[in-house]
This record gives structure tokens, sequence and C-alpha cells, in this order.
């Protein structure tokens, strides 16, 4: 079995000493989705939820989410983000988020784009929670990783 990285020799939680890594340029991209009325669908369209525009609001809501990762995860590395791109996109049946994030350090970002969606996606559910109680939060995964 492989060796956990995050974890001491008797087991307990660490943090990785990323320190002798080389500097890299990093990018990760994420995506997710939220089921959602056709009744919601609507109401978003014609931007009549009453806390706001959903879309825009929930993008907003992944960068800063995406950003301060390393403040919500506690064994994440806060990195020098160089781009943080969220996108939420009205389907007919759902909303579907997706992040790309950029750093440039000595570990990667899939965690801050996989923040950055869940933050996205419950951001449309808590603008939505008071007219869908049916809403529900799949699919969360990491499409990509590079570095260069």
């Amino acid at each position: 079995m492989k060796k956990l990285s995050h974890t001491d020799p008797s087991g307990r939680a660490s943090m990785v000493d990323v320190g002798e890594k080389p500097v890299q340029q990093r990018k990760a991209i994420a995506e997710g989705y939220i089921k959602i009325s056709p009744d919601t669908v609507k109401l978003i369209k014609a931007n009549q939820i009453k806390k706001g525009d959903v879309l825009s609001i929930s993008e907003f809501a992944g960068i800063q989410g995406g950003k301060k990762c390393s403040e919500l995860i506690p064994l994440c590395h806060p990195l020098l983000i160089t781009k943080m791109d969220v996108k939420a996109e009205l389907l007919k049946d759902r909303v579907h988020v997706t992040a790309e994030s950029h750093c440039t350090g000595q570990t990667g970002v899939e965690m801050e784009a996989l923040t950055a969606v869940s933050v996205a996606l419950l951001t449309v559910y808590d603008m939505c929670k008071a007219v869908d109680k049916s809403m529900e939060i799949s699919a969360i995964k990491l499409l990509s990783k590079e570095k260069k």
C-alpha cells in the first residue's frame, strides 16, 4: 500500500513540507452540478431570485472560496493564486460550475479548484433554498491538473 503523504511516522496528521520542491506553474480544473427544479431554472433565467443574480454571485463566491482554501482545509498550504476563474452555466435542470485555478508554487492547486466549485454550488443552494427544497449538489470532481 502507498504511504499517505499527510501523516507522520506514528500515523498522526501532518502538513507536508514542500520547501524542497521546485517552484512551478500549476493549473487545475474542477467541476460540479446542482440539480434544480424547472421552476427554479425559470426564476434564475428571469433574474427573479430575491437574493439577486444567482449565476454571477455564485461565480464571485467561488473565486473567494478558492482563494481561502488554506483557511478552510487544515493541511492545505497557502498559495500565491495567479488566476481563479469560475463559470456557472444554467442548463435544463441544473447549474454546472467549472473552476480553473493557477498558481506559481511548490504544490498543486487542485484543492483550490475543488473548493471554488463547492462554494459556488453552495451559493446557488443558499440563494435558491427559499423556492426549491429539492436541490441536490453532485459530481464535484477534479478534471485535470498540470505543472510546468
